[in-house]
């Protein structure tokens, strides 16, 4: 192989490399919103919210079981007359005869010991508590529903704020190039006048404007485009310096949505499950009023000596005991009734909270699908007035390269398909955010 061919290979390995490095990411909607999803806050905080719920439950249902706790307590006695002594007591001596006949007629000193250590054990299991353990599990249960319909609530949230921002930036790629042929086509323009070597003063005043005019629009859009791309970077976690390209495009038709009923969405279920929570927590409370029946068992050790190191040479005191207890409550001044009121009337508002949801929500979601249908509608009237006002630009140009017309009414053809080019992407744009609603209310 020649020098120069051994030069080539290398140059070719070096361009395979560096273009291998330099490739763009396909991004598909789906991929994008599921990287939006993986990367939000929110979702991750709906996530840690049904954790936290579903502790609550383990600690409710904690207060079924039996309860077992273990007491260990040391003393140390001072005389307080005289620290510096041991406690006891000196008897008189009509008190000796009672001791020993020896010491029937004289004083008697009991030294009481300065040491005692006491250790214990008590259980409690409960039985029967009307209703107490049992609604506060509900409610708890209740709460963990709700935890979940709002993580599914703000999935879609976040859903449709993916989509949204997807074709949005999709939108930008469009402008960019509806823009950049706007331009080009002015520029053209300006290149026919002058090589037709008729260039009317007036003509290439209004043309050098247009052109002025189309580079800001150009300019502005490469600007939104940039934006919009960063801000999908962010919500999708993808580094700055990685380049994107967005695979999914504008469909070239719609297909209809057909109205139909709105049987459920997350924020009913989280309604629903209010009311139910603040229900079992309004039985739970009304329960305070009834018995509470537990087994109890305990075990105690007593120990005591006039030095630390004695109180265990001799076989120390032990107790042990169990049983069945009932509590209770007697007065509470008010406050049994007063909770028991407030969790009844959260779940009178939550009820018509709900009410009022599905009204509003259910319209909501009419809407949005009509929505749907009549920009759908739209867009065959609109594609076909941008298809006539491309043939009237042609027509304008063919006029103006004939020198039949004059660049002030080619610069009013231009602007009319622009807006219509603009009008047309909008409005596809809209008809996608629409499908994306129904989802997020009705799905």
């Amino acid at each position: 192989m020649t020098k120069t061919g051994i030069t080539a290979v290398i140059c070719a390995a070096f361009a395979s490399v560096f273009s291998a490095g330099a490739s763009a990411m396909d991004l598909s909607l789906n991929a994008a919103v599921e990287k939006i999803v993986a990367e939000s806050q929110d979702v991750k905080k709906a996530d840690a919210n049904i954790k936290k719920a579903q502790a609550q439950l383990d600690a409710a249902n904690a207060n079924r079981w039996f309860k077992v706790d273990g007491t260990a307590t040391y003393m140390n006695m001072v005389n307080v007359e005289n620290p510096s002594k041991s406690n006891g007591v000196d008897l008189p001596p009509a008190f000796g005869g009672m001791i020993s006949e020896s010491l029937k007629n004289q004083s008697v000193y009991i030294e009481i010991p300065d040491n005692m250590f006491m250790v214990g054990i008590s259980a409690s299991q409960p039985i029967y508590t009307f209703g107490k353990i049992g609604n506060a599990v509900k409610s708890v249960k209740s709460a963990i529903k709700m935890s979940q319909a709002s993580r599914e609530l703000t999935l879609r949230e976040v859903r449709y704020s993916a989509a949204d921002i997807y074709w949005t930036a999709k939108m930008t790629d469009s402008i960019v190039k509806i823009a950049d042929a706007d331009l080009k086509s002015a520029q053209s323009a300006r290149r026919n006048l002058a090589a037709a070597g008729r260039a009317n003063r007036s003509n290439l005043v209004k043309i050098e404007s247009d052109i002025a005019a189309k580079e800001i629009n150009l300019s502005d859009a490469k600007f939104n485009r940039d934006t919009a791309y960063r801000m999908l970077k962010i919500l999708a976690g993808i580094d700055m310096d990685e380049e994107v390209v967005l695979t999914d495009e504008f469909p070239a038709q719609f297909n209809a949505i057909a109205t139909k009923e709105l049987k459920q969405t997350p924020e009913w279920e989280i309604l629903t499950e209010q009311v139910n929570m603040y229900e079992s927590k309004a039985r739970a409370s009304r329960a305070e009023y009834l018995p509470t029946l537990a087994a109890t068992a305990s075990y105690n050790y007593f120990a005591m000596g006039p030095e630390f190191d004695q109180m265990f040479d001799k076989k120390g005191s032990q107790s042990a005991n169990w049983g069945i207890a009932l509590k209770m409550p007697i007065f509470s001044g008010g406050a049994i009734r007063a909770n028991a009121t407030m969790d009844a009337m959260q779940a009178e508002a939550a009820r018509e909270d709900l009410d009022k949801s599905k009204k509003i929500k259910s319209e909501e979601y009419d809407n949005a699908i009509k929505k749907y249908n009549h920009l759908r509608d739209n867009m065959a009237t609109l594609q076909n007035a941008r298809n006539l006002a491309a043939k009237a630009y042609k027509f304008s140009q063919d006029r103006f390269a004939a020198g039949q017309t004059s660049a002030i009414e080619l610069a009013e053809v231009s602007a009319g398909l622009y807006q219509l080019d603009m009008a047309l992407l909008n409005a596809k744009y809209n008809i996608l955010m629409s499908a994306e609603s129904v989802k997020k209310l009705g799905e």
